[in-house]
């Protein structure tokens, strides 16, 4: 982790310009093609939520602007890597938050995160034991085609952290698809940014 210096940062305007707002997040929500994800976790006897939630870990670790993130003196840092915060569903129908690190490697990643479900499982915590900020936090909600999503917001709580969202798997032309909402800071992201992760997370998806 480093700390950006903010007077010769390209983005010092900016962030000074955003980083003011009441409401400084923005969403956007794409419909991406996972025929050949869902193909090959089938193929290999994975789970499919594990197979793609590691596929977008993967292609947000590509995007510095998505390991931004801003402390509460108002600095900027930047993380080496961002892991993952999912919701997790218990039997009782509750969720909790869990705290998945980043792993390069399939399996140790789908380890951590059966990990994560069987503490959550025993667990009536919703919050992990540690809740660092070097994470995105991600939703999956597989019972909804949803084409747009807003997040509950604490604003006084100033958080940074991008939130990325799972729809439904949807037939579609002999395809899969299933939607995806992204949802950033501007004052650290831009458009741009958000679509070059999604044309690495598809391109991920299609390998």
């Amino acid at each position: 982790m480093k700390t950006i210096d903010l007077s010769t940062w390209k983005r010092k305007q900016h962030f000074e310009f955003f980083n003011q707002f009441e409401e400084p997040f923005y969403g956007v929500t794409v419909s991406i093609d996972v025929t050949r994800a869902m193909r090959v976790a089938k193929e290999k006897g994975y789970s499919f939520f594990s197979y793609y939630l590691h596929k977008c870990v993967l292609a947000s670790n590509q995007i510095e602007n998505f390991r931004y993130r801003i402390t509460p003196d108002n600095q900027v840092v930047l993380y080496d890597h961002i892991g993952a915060s999912a919701t997790i569903m218990r039997s009782n129908e509750t969720f909790a938050f869990s705290d998945i690190p980043y792993a390069e490697d399939f399996d140790t990643f789908s380890k951590s995160i059966q990990k994560e479900i069987d503490r959550i499982q025993q667990s009536d915590m919703l919050f992990p034991p540690n809740n660092p900020d070097n994470v995105i936090h991600y939703s999956a909600i597989p019972w909804l085609n949803f084409s747009s999503i807003t997040h509950a917001r604490m604003f006084k709580s100033r958080g940074s952290e991008p939130k990325i969202s799972f729809g439904k798997v949807m037939d579609a032309d002999e395809k899969k698809t299933m939607s995806l909402a992204v949802y950033v800071h501007h004052a650290l992201v831009d458009a741009l940014h958000i679509s070059r992760f999604i044309t690495i997370f598809q391109n991920l998806l299609n390998a």
